[in-house]
């Protein structure tokens, strides 16, 4: 006989789990004690939202879920900025949340929440483990609910009662994620609507991608001599020096790509959803009826036409679909030769730092110095603001799996996206890229850096703003500044306080040494990159808006 903390990390272990992450919380105290004898590492956060997005990032990177554990109450409610960001990434994950003992329910005990009203529109499904004999029923449930169709988070609620209760041993087996895969005459209709067309384009956006989904799409596109684009922070889905990358679907898109997109007559998206952002807020394609020829390819048959009506629709995961695409052979001639090169051509002209603001120096310098210095595997993370322009525009990302980044556009993401990545891979050079305002929103989960030896490189863009609501503010209400304005902390001391490696850049010569004296300290770092505040955006100056 077993009590309910040993059944839950019992069930965790055969299902391969190796890292949770959490932030302790009495309410689930005999998970934590299964957990001290476990192999599975707990990696402690500061915050419940941290500890969350460390969990979906972890979901991201390995296709299965992350895991998170929180207490009741104030710790549920903070992790469901995670829950969040794992909804609207389609990024398998699940968290459980200790509760109050079933024998209190509905009298408003301490921290009492009900979960399935507060996490059920955010959630895939929602649920609370009553018996103890029922936990691996449950696990095993919740596992498949998150990594099925459109992957996203599950919350599991573990009442006291639940947990401390005993049942005798149950066993699970390790969980394999079954693959949709397409027929053979949906390819060979798909491969007819190309062969006549003469402005194809491919899109690769969402989840449940693989290097080797990712290298067979790649050699398809070469083959078919096809331009492909990746919607909002999916970039990674193809190699940026790719003789048909095209570009990305995201913030500030390139005009020459959104009228290659309008003028497609056939537009195959694969794996994605075309939501507001890469929809250019849903103006590239009608909705229901796209002026373009769809063909949607989509694990999950409930997003096919819920917003798009496609002429094609293929209920495939990217891993299937891509390698039905790997037998098709070269076609003998295409409709639209030189289509490819030109698209790249564009994106090289838009993606160039020759176009940015004089003032921005900085930020220029620290761009060109690490497509110098990183490796094609190193990962990129960053949360939401105007600095992340500068990754989505410039940086070329070469390789699967080198960048986590929130679809959802959430402030605060990119450190614990970061620590995740390291502790995932800690072979690579991790990068987390924040603004001021997005750092201070995780800034304690440097901690968690530390004291888990992930040894991220984080570098601050200070310009003592929230930069993208001032850009807003600027656009909608001239010169009336209101809420925008940042009084921040010396972020480097802050580094240093916690024993870790911490820098401030000034000018544009300094960065590379202190870049280097980071990657060499061997551990946790930050470097704060002081700039101009005129400069929004790469391209856009405050002083311009003011004109």
């Amino acid at each position: 006989m077993k009590n309910g903390g040993e059944h839950i990390v019992n069930a965790l272990e055969s299902l391969g789990v190796k890292r949770i992450f959490c932030v302790p919380g009495e309410s689930y105290l005999p998970v934590l004690d299964a957990l001290h004898d476990s192999s599975i590492i707990a990696t402690v956060c500061r915050q419940e939202g941290g500890a969350a997005m460390m969990a979906e990032a972890t979901g991201k990177i390995s296709g299965a879920p992350g895991i998170c554990f929180v207490t009741r109450g104030p710790g549920a409610t903070n992790a469901s900025s995670g829950v969040h960001v794992a909804a609207q990434d389609s990024t398998p994950m699940i968290l459980f949340v200790g509760q109050i003992a079933t024998t209190r329910r509905h009298r408003e005990a301490f921290q009492e929440v009900d979960y399935q009203q507060f996490y059920g529109g955010m959630a895939k499904w929602v649920a609370e483990i009553d018996t103890t004999d029922r936990i691996a029923e449950m696990v095993s449930r919740a596992w498949h609910v998150a990594t099925s169709g459109r992957p996203g988070p599950v919350v599991l609620v573990l009442p006291e009662d639940t947990l401390t209760g005993t049942a005798n041993q149950q066993t699970l087996s390790a969980h394999h994620t079954t693959e949709t895969h397409p027929g053979q005459a949906e390819i060979t209709q798909l491969i007819k609507r190309l062969e006549a067309a003469d402005k194809p384009l491919i899109i690769l956006g969402g989840s449940r991608w693989t290097e080797a989904a990712v290298n067979d799409i790649t050699a398809f596109a070469e083959r078919f001599q096809l331009p492909v684009a990746c919607s909002f922070r999916r970039q990674m889905l193809f190699d940026h020096h790719h003789q048909c990358y095209a570009g990305d679907i995201g913030l500030g898109l390139n005009p020459a790509l959104a009228s290659r997109i309008k003028q497609s007559d056939c537009l195959l998206v694969v794996g994605g959803r075309m939501s507001e952002v890469p929809s250019q807020d849903f103006a590239l394609l009608d909705i229901p009826q796209p002026s373009q020829p769809l063909v949607h390819v989509h694990p999950d048959p409930l997003e096919l036409g819920k917003l798009y009506k496609p002429v094609q629709a293929i209920n495939a995961s990217p891993v299937a679909f891509c390698a039905a695409l790997s037998q098709i052979p070269q076609p003998g001639n295409v409709r639209w030769a030189g289509q490819a090169a030109a698209a790249h051509q564009q994106y090289e002209e838009w993606s160039s730092l020759d176009g940015t603001l004089p003032r921005a120096d900085i930020m220029r310098g620290v761009m060109q110095h690490l497509a110098e210095t990183l490796s094609a595997d190193a990962v990129l993370c960053n949360g939401a603001g105007n600095y992340a322009s500068w990754i989505h525009r410039y940086w070329r990302f070469r390789k699967f799996g080198s960048q986590v980044s929130p679809t959802s556009g959430s402030m605060g993401y990119g450190l614990p996206a970061a620590i995740a990545a390291k502790l995932h891979s800690p072979e690579k050079t991790v990068i987390a890229f924040a603004g001021d305002g997005c750092f201070q929103m995780t800034s304690q989960e440097f901690g968690t850096a530390v004291e888990s030896g992930a040894a991220v490189i984080v570098l601050v863009i200070d310009n003592g703003m929230y930069g993208t609501i001032r850009m807003h503010q600027e656009m909608h209400f001239p010169g009336r500044v209101s809420a925008t304005d940042l009084f921040n902390p010396d972020f480097a001391a802050i580094a240093r306080a916690y024993g870790a490696y911490g820098a401030t850049v000034t000018s544009v010569n300094e960065f590379p040494q202190f870049f280097e004296d980071a990657l060499n300290s061997g551990g946790p770092a930050l470097i704060r990159i002081m700039v101009d505040p005129d400069s929004l955006t790469p391209t856009l100056s405050l002083a311009s808006m003011s004109e």
